[in-house]
Formats: C-alpha cells, structure tokens, sequence
C-alpha cells in the first residue's frame, strides 16, 4: 500500500456563507493530496506531460462527515491501496488536525491517455516502475 499524508489549512476564501469549508473544496484538498503523494516520488504531472501522457479524472465520490472551518489545520491522507492495472484509484481521508476528527472520505479515479491520441492506455512502465515497490508481490 502506498500512504501519504500532507497538511492544508482551511482559507477564508475556501469558506461558505454558514462558515464552512465550502463542499467543492475538498475535491481541491484531494488534489493537494495526490499532487503531493506524486511530487514526492519525482512524479509530478509536468513530467507526466513531457513524457507524452496524461491522467484525467474517470470517477470521484465523497461522503461529508463533519464541517472543516476557516484556519482549521486538515491532513489529508491518500492511499493506493492496490497496484494499478488500468484505472488508478486513489482514497482520500481529510482529517481535522485540531480536532482529530474526519471530515470526509471518498476517492478518486484517474486514467491515463496518450497525449497525442487521446485514448486511454494502461499506466506506463516509469510510473510502474515508481508505485510497484510499495505492494508486496505474491510468490509464483
């Protein structure tokens, strides 16, 4: 399994007129998340691009736990719970730093596509090559 947790406080400007973290900001949060996860494994989606692929977005969910507010400190957790074969499916927890409870939980699917074409492929062998270590592999 391949966890990283990163750190964002909640903005003025990410919060609604009843004072909450505004519902589509956490969609951002999950991104900060596996930008963050990649970045820190020389992943980052420029060299992505430069190597001639992308990676949009297949699915996403979300279940709202509890409300974040403006300045609280969030950890976002994301997790690759299973070596990617096709779809690369990511989960996501953001987690109030101060008062150690979950603020929402849900995932995210994104697949590659060659840039040129457009159509989707499997993950190349360098992103592969950077995840694969991270999951045991079974005997044969």
């Amino acid at each position: 399994m391949f966890i990283h947790k990163t750190q964002i406080r909640v903005r003025y400007a990410d919060t609604d007129q009843m004072q909450y973290a505004y519902n589509g900001k956490y969609f951002e949060y999950f991104e900060v998340g596996r930008t963050e996860m990649m970045r820190e494994q020389n992943l980052t989606y420029k060299s992505i691009e430069e190597n001639g692929y992308l990676m949009p977005v297949h699915e996403v969910f979300i279940k709202y736990k509890n409300p974040a507010h403006y300045d609280e400190l969030l950890e976002v957790e994301t997790r690759i719970e299973k070596i990617p074969e096709l779809i690369v499916h990511l989960d996501h927890t953001v987690r109030s730093a101060d008062r150690g409870i979950i603020i929402c939980e849900g995932y995210i699917e994104l697949v590659f596509i060659k840039k040129e074409s457009k159509k989707i492929c499997r993950p190349p062998e360098f992103f592969m090559k950077v995840i694969s270590p991270f999951f045991t592999q079974p005997n044969k």
